[in-house]
């Protein structure tokens, strides 16, 4: 496994990582997740990611209890504020309330005396950003969080944050957790090269399009009945990567996958890996195996001729 400085910051995490969006939390087998934890933490993973509306907080507990045998310092656990937690007017958002309270219930669910990398799951037009860095700030100043970063906000919204932090003299986001994959380009345009200029590093989610870079679905085939594809309370999130077009594009990246001896999903993450400012790419896995065949793509090169193929099949080619 190897390892990438996290942004401008001293802290240093595994190119591929572990997260619980849809694995952790939904599994029948209770001691599944564990196991698949286990053999992360076996394989260098050393950055977990988690969020407090996983499962209305089971995510956080299974995580917690399935990381308290090792040793803290060994690993990175990382968390979001900001969904919804319940029905209340401030049981969410970004608010010096809600992310107090919600720190400190994530801790006691996680077992922890602090957070590695705690995360605004969103933006939150209704609290003034000033508030929210402050209230940031403060969990660092206390100790119960070493460092911040920010998921899904826009590039704007990130240098608002990092300029609005600056000026009031507080401890710096050093992360974007954005959606970045092979059929999702977007944030090369823009959130990227900010992000690179800012110091802040990028933690990727669904690099593999949720399962739709991986080779198992395939054009004018019915779906595989066991796949999260065919599972109405799950399918929201794939269905929109797995459109015939999308479908064919993949199939054209077999034979490049297969000349450089790579699976499909190998292939899908070292091509996000190639860029410096990603500092890691997180995965999810519904058994040990999935996780161990994931983080084969870490250290893995593609030379130019392979990232001009992978454009070339992507239909990307400038």
């Amino acid at each position: 496994m190897q390892y990438r400085r996290l942004g401008n910051s001293g802290l240093k995490v595994s190119e591929i990582s572990l997260g619980s969006w849809l694995t952790v939390g939904a599994a029948s087998d209770s001691g599944l997740p564990e196991r698949i934890i286990d053999r992360a933490y076996g394989l260098g993973i050393n950055l977990f990611d988690t969020a407090n509306v996983y499962h209305l907080g089971e995510a956080e507990r299974i995580v917690g209890r399935a990381l308290a045998k090792y040793e803290r310092s060994s690993y990175v656990l990382a968390t979001k504020v900001c969904v919804p937690m319940g029905d209340g007017p401030n049981d969410r958002g970004l608010s010096r309330k809600h992310i107090r309270e919600q720190c400190d219930l994530s801790l006691k669910r996680l077992g922890v005396d602090y957070i590695d990398l705690y995360q605004c799951h969103r933006y939150d037009p209704d609290t003034p950003l000033d508030e929210t860095l402050r209230a940031l700030d403060d969990l660092v100043k206390a100790g119960k969080v070493l460092y911040t970063g920010v998921s899904m906000w826009k590039p704007a919204q990130i240098v608002d944050a990092v300029r609005t932090g600056s000026e009031l003299n507080l401890n710096r986001i050093v992360s974007s957790q954005p959606q970045y994959h092979m059929l999702l380009r977007e944030p090369e345009q823009e959130l990227i090269p900010l992000c690179e200029r800012e110091g802040v590093g990028q933690i990727v989610f669904s690099p593999l399009a949720q399962g739709a870079l991986t080779g198992k679905y395939e054009p004018g085939r019915q779906l595989p009945p066991s796949s999260r594809a065919v599972d109405p309370k799950q399918n929201g999130a794939i269905s929109r990567w797995i459109s015939e077009d999308n479908l064919k594009r993949v199939q054209r990246l077999k034979p490049i996958a297969d000349q450089t001896g790579l699976s499909l999903a190998q292939l899908a993450l070292a091509w996000i890996l190639r860029l410096p400012s990603v500092a890691s790419c997180i995965v999810g896995a519904s058994r040990p195996e999935q996780i161990e065949h994931n983080a084969r793509a870490s250290g893995i090169k593609l030379d130019a001729a392979t990232l001009n193929a992978i454009d070339s099949a992507l239909d990307l080619e400038d």
